[in-house]
């Protein structure tokens, strides 16, 4: 909460600068993918198993929601540059990390959206807690997006083990583009667009609607890092099939995106 509220007021960060001077960025690295693997391994049997019925659930939320505690942390300090620098081998283990969130969101996007995380007066206390965790799923992918973008904004300083693992083993120019595409940020409700924002949805007046929103300003720097910087450039092979996916995105949104940004850049 500190280390938002002192970015927020655009003063001294001293969380991040304390995270860097400790050493504790792989610390952290290292504690959101084990709660990760908690939540894929260990929480669904406890939500399995029929006799197990605490009285108080409230310390597995803690446990569940620490993975979005740690995200977002991450997301806060990493606009910085010396703490991706900071983070060492253990930038690999994150960019697997946000791979997995952005494929399962791209995944659940194809299927209808996020769940909207109705209760039901026949769920017990472990099942409304599943809920609640799916819910969170979604906005740990969409902060995890975030972070993405800042590791790709320090490709120049990046190892070749690090972009080797973005550009070719998990050819993230073409995940970006399939989040653009299906854009799971955004959905129409009675008639109007809305998009998740600040943890909730919000709707967009008809005079905004053309505007980019932050999560796909996101997408399209983090595309371009992975696209046009002479470091990623290159390293990145680009075939037959991601030329094609690349350019029906570009032919569809491109040139609204180019406008939008002169326009932005005119003000």
């Amino acid at each position: 909460m500190q280390a938002i509220l002192d970015a927020t007021v655009s003063q001294g960060e001293p969380i991040q600068e304390l995270l860097v001077t400790h050493g504790k960025v792989p610390t952290l690295v290292e504690e959101l993918i084990t709660v990760e693997m908690w939540k894929q391994k260990v929480f669904p049997v406890l939500c399995r198993v029929e006799d197990f019925k605490p009285q108080n659930t409230f310390p597995i939320y803690m446990v569940v929601h620490h993975e979005a505690s740690i995200i977002n942390l991450l997301e806060t300090v990493f606009f910085h540059k010396e703490v991706c620098e900071s983070a060492e081998d253990t930038v690999l283990d994150l960019v697997d990390y946000c791979h997995r969130k952005l494929t399962l969101l791209v995944a659940r996007s194809s299927c209808g959206g996020p769940p909207e995380g109705e209760g039901s007066q026949d769920s017990n206390a472990m099942q409304e807690l599943q809920k609640q965790a799916e819910l969170m799923e979604f906005e740990i992918a969409l902060k995890a997006l975030s972070v993405l973008r800042y590791i790709t904004d320090c490709v120049d300083s990046l190892s070749l083990s690090t972009l080797s693992r973005m550009l070719s083993t998990h050819n993230l120019p073409c995940l970006l583009v399939e989040l653009l595409e299906h854009s799971p940020w955004s959905r129409r409700e009675g008639g109007k667009l809305q998009q998740f924002e600040g943890s909730r949805w919000h709707t967009v007046a008809p005079s905004e609607q053309q505007k980019l929103s932050k999560l796909d300003g996101q997408v399209w720097i983090a595309l371009y890092n992975l696209l046009l910087s002479p470091e990623a450039q290159a390293r990145y092979c680009l075939t037959s099939f991601a030329k094609g996916q690349l350019l029906k995105h570009w032919k569809k949104h491109g040139k609204t995106c180019v406008l939008a940004a002169q326009g932005d850049r005119a003000k």
